[in-house]
């Protein structure tokens, strides 16, 4: 390889090219379906759509009953929303549920004793947010 006069580049080195216009890239771009439109008496495409077949691809909407509390008592007179009755539900699912309630609703929250209890009396949009993940939320007490 040889050595350039005072850039200290080595002749020889791969560069990027600049391109110059083809005809190709300025031709217009041709429809592939046009030959289809020249067609008659087609059939009909049916545009319902596919049901999923595994019970994977279905949301799962029957989830179990949870039950909806308000809740004041040792809290200094502050109100509680407080769901309870989960079954087959792990902590990582509680926690996540309890943050999209607490993020939907801008309020505080936590999870205590395998209960979501969120701060404020937001019983009906909690309820919102629990059908949303299939649950089945009913108001439980007073």
């Amino acid at each position: 390889m040889q050595r350039s006069g005072n850039c200290g580049w080595l002749i020889g080195m791969s560069r990027k090219k600049k391109r110059s216009p083809s005809d190709a890239e300025d031709a217009p771009v041709q429809n592939p379906f046009e030959a289809l439109t020249k067609l008659e008496n087609l059939p009909e495409g049916s545009l319902a759509p596919e049901r999923p077949t595994s019970r994977r691809d279905r949301k799962n909407t029957q989830r179990g009953k949870l039950h909806i509390i308000r809740e004041t008592a040792h809290r200094g007179g502050k109100v509680v929303t407080v769901v309870s009755n989960f079954q087959g539900i792990g902590l990582p699912e509680k926690q996540e549920l309890a943050r999209k309630i607490q993020r939907s609703c801008g309020v505080g929250g936590t999870v205590k004793d395998g209960r979501i209890e969120i701060r404020g009396d937001i019983r009906d949009k909690v309820k919102e947010i629990l059908e949303e993940a299939g649950f089945n939320p009913i108001f439980a007490g007073g």
